[in-house]
Order: structure tokens, then C-alpha cells, then sequence
């Protein structure tokens, strides 16, 4: 059972609107759609809620910290709430796959993302946390990551991306609830066409 979900992003209007904040994209969307309200929460370091999601009680957290101190805010609520590595659901942006793809995984390294990175550290090493990766893709370059990652999607690919998180939402029950293998399946064979 998945007891907090966590979406990735930084804070500040500047950036509410760049790849790197599809993680964020997705928990507000996820809050939208079940009427989970999302308050700070100073001692959480960020926007944190609970609510009813398909039957399944969860928290959801959006740390207000930037993304390469997201441990700090995800390590604080799982002590508090005594919440285990594997009962956590980390949404991020992947720069791997396609924008209009998403994939669910547990466990695994950082991939080179600040924001896993300080989440595994903030866990004392560990890596058994839920990833939803939301794809939006690579600019081909290892130079153009970060002015990639902090730049807005084009309108065709942001629709992809948005895409992709519909179809997470449509999900969302059935991770938190441990139907794994079953997501698994079925994002595998998802791909928003980018038009």
C-alpha cells in the first residue's frame, strides 16, 4: 500500500511551469481531482494534504524546497508518520522517455535527477521508494539538460505531457492500493501522440 505521494518540482512561479515540475504537475492535478486540499506545512517543508483516493487513504506532499533538497521534506514526513521507503510514491520528470510516456518503477539509482538523489539520502540510502516517471524526453545534449529541464515544453509536447498524467490519474487507485504489476502492464503500452 503506498501511504504518501510525492510530486517533485521547484518552487516559485518562475519555475511552476517547466518540465522539471511534472512531478508537482501531477499531485496537484491529483489533488484537483479527489478534492484534496493542499496546505503548508512548515514543519514538512512543504504543500502536504490527505484525502480518500479511490478508497485508499494517502497523503500527498509537494515539498516546498528546491528540487535538490526534496529529501529534507520527504525524510521529515516519513519519520513523522513513520512511513516506510516502500509505501512511498515519488512523481518526477524523466528525461529517458518520451514526453506522452509514463512508467511505473520501485527501487532503482538516482539516474542523475537532484531530486531522487536527495530523496535516497534523506532515507538513509535507501532506494525501494515507487517512481511514476513522467516522460519529457532529452535534448539530445548532456550540455542542454538544465536549460532543458528548467524551460516550458512546447504547446504539442506539454500536451503529450498532460496527457500522460490523465492517464496516471486514471491509475492512481490501483498503485496506492498494490496493483503493481497490473500498472505496470498498462503504461507500457501507453503513448500520448504528439501532434
Amino acid at each position: 500500500m503506498i501511504k504518501l505521494i510525492v510530486g517533485l518540482g521547484n518552487p516559485g512561479s518562475q519555475y511552476s511551469q517547466t518540465r522539471h515540475n511534472a512531478g508537482e504537475w501531477y499531485v496537484n492535478a491529483l489533488a484537483n481531482s479527489f478534492s484534496i486540499p493542499l496546505t503548508l506545512e512548515t514543519k514538512f517543508f512543504g504543500h502536504v494534504g490527505r484525502g480518500n483516493i479511490d478508497g485508499n487513504d494517502c497523503r500527498l506532499l509537494i515539498p516546498n524546497t528546491f528540487m535538490n533538497l526534496s529529501g529534507k521534506s520527504v525524510g521529515a514526513i516519513a519519520t513523522f508518520y513513520k512511513i516506510l521507503p516502500d509505501e512511498i510514491l515519488v512523481a518526477h520528470d524523466e528525461l529517458d522517455i518520451d514526453p506522452g510516456t509514463i512508467k511505473l518503477k520501485k527501487s532503482g539509482g538516482h539516474g542523475g535527477h537532484n531530486g531522487l538523489r536527495d530523496i535516497i539520502s534523506a532515507l538513509a540510502n535507501c532506494k525501494d521508494f515507487y517512481r511514476l516517471r513522467i516522460g519529457i524526453g532529452h535534448p539530445g545534449d548532456k550540455s542542454q539538460v538544465t536549460n532543458f529541464v528548467l524551460g516550458k515544453a512546447p504547446q504539442n509536447e506539454q500536451r503529450a505531457i498532460d496527457e500522460s498524467i490523465d492517464e496516471a490519474l486514471r491509475h492512481t487507485g490501483d498503485i496506492i492500493s498494490g496493483q503493481h504489476d497490473k500498472v505496470m502492464q498498462h503504461m507500457h503500452g501507453f503513448r500520448a501522440e504528439i501532434k
